[in-house]
């Protein structure tokens, strides 16, 4: 029982924030990679009234499509070559048959 009175005494009529824990700001869109917020609405997220982070929350799912769209362009100017290489350097190519 003193469980349930605790857990009631910390509960709080708030909107929870959005952070997945993957705090990381891409640098051409400008918005955090988890959360899809900015650094101002992450910064001043505690400073918000209740209305104004249901406004950004709101606003969230839309902003998935800009990191799309620099994911894109930013592939496109290194080539379709870049894309067939693995992360260590050599080619993803079907390695020959020595058999």
């Amino acid at each position: 029982m003193t469980s349930a009175r605790s857990s009631e005494i910390w509960k709080r009529d708030e909107v929870d924030s959005p952070c997945v824990s993957v705090c990381l700001v891409h640098p051409d869109a400008g918005i955090c990679l988890g959360c899809h917020r900015t650094r101002a609405e992450i910064d001043e997220w505690n400073a918000l009234s209740p209305a104004e982070r249901e406004l950004i929350l709101e606003e969230l799912p839309g902003r998935e499509k800009l990191l799309r769209g620099h994911r894109r362009r930013r592939e496109s100017r290194r080539g379709r070559g870049a894309r067939a290489r693995r992360p260590g350097g050599g080619s993803m190519a079907k390695p020959p048959d020595l058999s």
